[in-house]
Formats: C-alpha cells, sequence, structure tokens
C-alpha cells in the first residue's frame, strides 16, 4: 500500500482558501442498469458516476455549482496547501521524518463515537488552471498538444485524499492539532474515459465525494471535466479505495460512518457493498491462490495445441500460428528513479507518481504494439502492495497480455530492484485497456506461466468492458463466448 497525501517539491507559503461561503449540497441521484453509451457519458447536465460491478450508474442530475462560483476548493494547488497544513507537515525534504506519535492520542478508540456523515458533506471540486497558468500548463502539454493522462491521474489520487479529508471530522479535536490521520490508497478500482480527448488550453475540473464507508476504509468516486465552449464536458470518472490509518502509519484507525441521506444515496452506497463483495471474490478466484475454471483451462489448452507441431508429434517444438505474437515479445520496460520531489508526508514514493509513469509506459507499449496511436479506453485495476521508499530504482515492465478484435489489455508491473542483491520485489500492479482502429494480432502464451497471465488479462478486459459481473465466470449456460471462438 502507498501512503498517498501529497508530494512536495519547491511548495510556497502555506495558504489556506475559503471558498465556501454557503453550503453546496450534492445532486440527485438516479440509478439505472442500462449501460450507458460514451456520447451519454458526456451530458452537459448530468455526472455520470458507473460505480456498480453489475453495470449499474449513478447519476447527479442538476449541477452542483452555481453562480460564478465553479469550485469549492480553489485551485488544486490549493488543495495541496491545505492538505499540508491539516496534517500539519514540515515543508523541505530531509532523510528523517518529524514523528507524529502524540498525535496518536487524538486517534478515535471506536466508531460509536464519531459524528455519521453524509455524502453531501464530502462533496468538493477543484480546478485545474490551464488558462491561466502557463507555466502549469507546460507539465501538462503533451507532444502532440494534447494533455497528459498521467498527469491527470496524479491529481486524481490527490484529490482523492481531499475528498477523504472533507468526510472526516473529529469534534474533540482541539483546535491547533493536526489531523491525527494518515490517508493510503489501496487500489484504483476502475477508471473509464470518454470519447473527448482533454486539450492543454481549457481549465479542467475535479469533483468527487465518498460513496462508500467501512470501519477503517473509504470508497471515492472522483471524476473530471473539461471546460470547451463555456460548458463542462465529461473526461473520466474513477473509483479509489482508501485506507485510515493512524498518525504514524502503524495500525487502521476509525473514521466517521456514512450515513445515506435518501433513497438515491443508499442507491450509491449498496454499490459500494457490492463492489467489496466482489473484490472478496476477486481475491477468492485469484490465479495465484485457485487453479483456472475448465472453462480457462480448455482455451488455454486450444492455445497450446495451436502452437505445436502435430506433425513431429513433440510437445517441446512450438511454432507460431498465423496471425499471433508471442507474448514474450510484446513487452517493453523502463527504469525509474525516485528523487525527493516524488514523495509523501512518510518519504515513501508519493501513488500517484508511480500511476503516472505506469501509465505512459502502457502507452508506448501499445503504440509500438499496434504501430498506431492507441486510445486509453480504461484502467481496470490498480493496486498498491508494498510502500516505495525515495531514492528506490524501479523497474517496471509492460507486457500485452490478451487482445481481442481491436483491443488490448496492458498489464505493468513496478518492482523495486535492489542492485546489490539484484532481488525485486513488486510493489504495484496496473491494467490499461487499450483500442486502435485497425484489428490486432492474438496474443500466444509460451509458458504456463504467460498462460496464467493471458487468463488474467482476459479476466480485467471483460470486467472493464462490462461483459462478466464476476471477475472468470464462464458464459451462462446456452450463451457463446466470443472470445473463445475466436481463439
Amino acid at each position: 500500500m502507498i501512503a498517498t497525501r501529497v508530494r512536495f517539491g519547491g511548495l510556497p507559503n502555506i495558504v489556506q482558501r475559503q471558498l465556501e461561503p454557503k453550503r453546496y449540497g450534492m445532486a440527485q441521484y438516479q440509478r439505472t442498469l442500462n449501460v450507458a453509451t460514451p456520447s451519454s457519458l458526456i451530458s452537459d447536465t448530468k455526472t455520470t458516476l458507473p460505480v456498480s460491478s453489475r453495470g449499474h450508474r449513478m447519476f447527479s442530475s442538476i449541477n452542483y455549482l452555481r453562480g460564478d462560483l465553479e469550485c469549492t476548493a480553489g485551485t488544486m494547488n490549493d488543495v495541496k496547501q491545505t492538505i499540508i497544513k491539516k496534517l500539519g507537515i514540515e515543508v523541505g525534504y530531509t532523510p528523517f521524518v518529524s514523528t507524529r506519535e502524540h498525535l496518536v492520542q487524538y486517534v478515535p478508540p471506536s466508531v460509536n463515537v464519531l459524528p455519521p456523515r453524509s455524502m453531501q458533506d464530502s462533496f468538493t471540486s477543484a480546478i485545474i488552471p490551464l488558462t491561466t497558468d502557463k507555466i502549469l500548463k507546460d507539465k501538462y502539454v503533451g507532444f502532440m498538444g494534447n494533455v497528459r493522462v498521467g498527469r491527470l491521474m496524479e491529481d486524481m489520487d490527490m484529490f482523492a485524499v481531499w475528498v477523504v479529508h472533507k468526510h472526516v471530522l473529529l469534534p474533540d479535536l482541539p483546535e491547533g492539532v493536526s489531523l491525527p490521520y494518515t490517508f493510503v490508497t489501496v487500489l484504483v478500482d476502475k477508471i473509464d474515459f470518454t470519447d473527448l480527448v482533454p486539450t492543454h488550453d481549457a481549465d479542467i475540473r475535479l469533483s468527487g465525494h465518498v460513496s462508500w464507508v467501512g470501519r477503517t476504509s473509504v470508497e471515492v468516486v472522483v471524476w473530471m471535466e473539461q471546460k470547451l465552449h463555456g460548458k463542462w464536458r465529461k473526461l473520466t470518472r474513477a473509483l479509489f479505495l482508501m485506507a485510515a490509518r493512524d498518525a504514524t502509519n502503524t495500525k487502521a484507525a476509525f473514521i466517521n460512518p456514512l450515513v445515506p441521506a435518501n433513497e438515491e444515496e443508499k442507491a450509491i452506497f449498496d454499490g459500494g457493498e457490492s463492489r467489496k463483495k466482489r473484490r472478496i471474490q476477486m481475491q477468492q478466484e485469484d490465479l495465484l491462490k485457485t487453479e483456472p475454471n475448465d472453462f480457462e483451462q480448455r482455451m488455454v489448452h486450444e492455445l497450446f495445441v495451436k502452437s505445436i507441431d502435430t506433425k513431429s508429434k513433440a510437445f517441446n517444438k512450438r511454432i507460431l500460428p498465423p496471425g499471433y505474437v508471442w507474448m514474450e515479445e510484446a513487452t517493453m520496460a523502463n527504469i525509474v528513479f525516485s528523487h525527493p520531489e516524488d514523495r509523501n508526508a512518510h518519504n515513501k514514493v508519493f501513488g500517484g507518481f508511480l500511476m503516472r509513469n505506469a501509465l505512459e509506459l502502457s502507452w508506448a507499449l501499445a503504440y509500438n504494439f499496434a504501430k498506431r496511436r492507441p486510445k486509453l479506453e480504461h484502467i481496470s485495476d490498480i493496486s498498491f502492495h508494498h510502500p516505495v521508499d525515495v531514492s528506490s530504482m524501479l523497474n517496471m515492465q509492460a507486457h500485452v497480455i490478451f487482445t481481442d478484435l481491436h483491443y488490448m489489455e496492458i498489464v505493468v508491473l513496478a518492482d523495486v530492484y535492489d542492485a546489490v542483491t539484484g532481488q525485486q520485489t513488486t510493489t504495484n500492479s496496473f491494467y490499461y485497456t487499450y483500442s486502435v482502429a485497425e484489428r490486432l494480432p492474438k496474443i500466444m502464451p509460451k509458458t504456463y506461466h504467460e498462460a496464467m497471465y493471458y487468463l488474467d488479462g482476459r479476466r480485467k478486459f471483460r470486467y472493464a468492458m462490462g461483459i462478466d459481473a464476476a471477475t472468470s465466470s464462464a458464459p451462462p449456460a446456452g450463451t457463446t463466448d466470443t472470445t473463445k471462438s475466436k481463439l
């Protein structure tokens, strides 16, 4: 897990902006069972929040912000400064982090002492001012004039932490005492993208709220819009699962419960419960813990038969069928050094930094594999397994592990590399779904290890595309699996 609170590097004086002259209520939500098309996600009057593991979606049917004020928290830099102030973080790098043990006494002893909160309480929004900040624009613009999506992922990660700050309320915390929490990003469940390509010359707005709360964990929904021709158009939506830890990041900490204010909010909360059950199911069906199901085993065997020379009657003579590419050849790697500017409050590498580098590596591999510029369709799963120390040498490896028609599934693994011992420890995994206009070659695994990657990629792809409700379930009786028929 990565403690994702805030990045440092040339921070100005701490300024906390108070931009909430009145209470901004959450909008009404409407639930539907239909999967919205990309065009419906760009509605000017609705904010679309796909959240259910079974295709359920949440809608905010009215504008949150009215009048001239287009956000409640200022710019993303204002958000960063406010987080720093609330946590009592010292600006300036030192190898030794100041102790926060004195804050442990203020950690709530149980959920019962915490007041319940609503989704309205945590709703907030912030601006990335690309139209007015020319220096900031240079950090976001890509070589084709569009916005670097990896930079936006960094902002979404930090913004999710800010939403959790808005949710937390400790009535007994003395004035002037820093917040006794550490918020840790456990995973990013799913990120969906519309057909709108963000440009570098228009402001971008992040909005979000808490959508589900356990005893020590919080789910946050974050969506992003860009102002084009005077209207806010939808770009993407993401679900972050955060864990609340105590001030020293040594154990879990209780957090305010979430009480839905109406039936619409209850439907959203129930969606969080469904996703929790799905995550448990995914852990139980993980290919590292259990063998593939019967359908998947038949699929692997069929691939194996296609890749051997049946005339020689020898299992060790492998051939590549027409229209296939060996998985071992569809790969790309990069060595990334982390520096103090990439750190968070615990001198660990900021999670958004890892997300940006992994995404850009995956795009490069997709471009190289397809021989044309790919479109990022989904980010289906980002997991944080271990913290990464500042000054670590990161070995990032990207692999195309599954293709179907003009789609490809790419996994990026981040390993901390020890140059002295040569050992590598996997700290993060990222799954991306890309598409191109033309049909792609199929992936052929050569080893059992690669076959498991293939099945894992197929599961991630089908979940991202909304084909399967569960991660590895075979097609229902009486139906045909389109992936199998194409192999």
